[in-house]
């Protein structure tokens, strides 16, 4: 249950975060704000993990830009605003 909370609460600051850091307006709701930052944290620690479990400033970093990158397919897309 804490694994789940826990993953809703970093989803939503990486996601806030990258929304912050992407140049332009990204127009999009709470909930697929959490889902962006969840995204962006999964693909950047299946490439980035090498298995290590514990916190690092270079997995955060990663996973912001992982999110960023999936605005940007999104928007590649035409998925969104």
């Amino acid at each position: 249950m804490f694994n789940i909370i826990g993953a809703i609460i970093s989803g939503l600051i990486i996601g806030v975060l990258a929304r912050y850091f992407y140049p332009g307006d990204v127009d999009m709701g709470w909930v697929a704000t959490i889902l962006l930052g969840i995204g962006g944290s999964l693909a950047a620690g299946l490439i980035t993990s090498r298995g290590q479990r514990e916190f690092s400033q270079a997995g955060c970093l990663a996973s912001i830009l992982g999110a960023m990158a999936l605005i940007f397919i999104g928007r590649a897309l035409g998925v969104g605003g």
